[in-house]
């Protein structure tokens, strides 16, 4: 089955385009981000060398918000002048695809007894739901990724993208999707993350891209 015709999240030269920039940032996390920013200058002063945020954005018309992460540069002889422009640049190969969240078999077994532990507990069992979504989705779409060509961090789009290639699978993918910015603290959820979507996809992961290299002082 073919993918969309044309490359989506790429820029002219077919790299993967980067989606983290201030002016994308919501009015509704400007604050936050001003926050951020003073607090890094405050701590870090003539240290800091640049600060990079991942993504800050609106996720639908319901005021739902997605806020991603800061990474504080400090100053090293080995930073240059702009750090931004020594850093990788990717294209959405199969190469990329096999290094990138193709560690979902190694994970499962301690994501069962994370699922144990949260046993009695709703509250405890939600973040696990979240963060079990996300990751299950962008594993998927890793997996089709190549394929179709192209580039995105949404997960509702990741998991639309996941199921033109993987129709009978589309609908836990888009209720992972669903769950990733939703989370609910059903035990029935997890057990089927565990029990079956998890190890389906991580076993179609390894026949299609291989293992993951493992890199020194990886856990076995």
């Amino acid at each position: 089955m073919s993918g969309p015709p044309v490359p989506h999240g790429l820029d002219a030269e077919g790299f993967i385009a980067r989606e983290g920039s201030l002016a994308r940032v919501q009015d509704a996390f400007r604050p936050v981000v001003a926050a951020a920013r003073d607090g890094l200058t405050e701590t870090f002063g003539g240290r800091l060398h640049s600060g990079y945020l991942s993504e800050a954005r609106l996720l639908s018309e319901a005021e739902r918000y997605d806020m991603g992460w800061f990474l504080a540069c400090l100053c090293t002889p080995l930073l240059g002048d702009d750090l931004a422009g020594r850093l990788p640049r990717y294209r959405p190969t199969p190469r990329l695809a096999r290094e990138t969240n193709g560690d979902l078999a190694a994970l499962l077994p301690r994501w069962r007894e994370r699922i144990a532990a949260a046993a009695d507990s709703e509250e405890a069992r939600r973040p696990l739901v979240r963060f079990m979504s996300r990751h299950l989705v962008r594993t998927g779409f890793t997996l089709v990724m190549p394929r179709w060509n192209g580039w995105t961090s949404d997960l509702a789009e990741m998991a639309e993208v996941f199921g033109a290639y993987h129709p009978r699978r589309a609908a836990q993918i888009r209720v992972a999707a669903r769950y990733g910015h939703e989370p609910v603290g059903n035990a029935a959820i997890l057990r089927g993350y565990v029990e079956d979507l998890g190890p389906w996809l991580a076993g179609e992961y390894a026949r299609v891209h291989g293992v993951k290299t493992r890199c020194p002082g990886d856990p076995a």
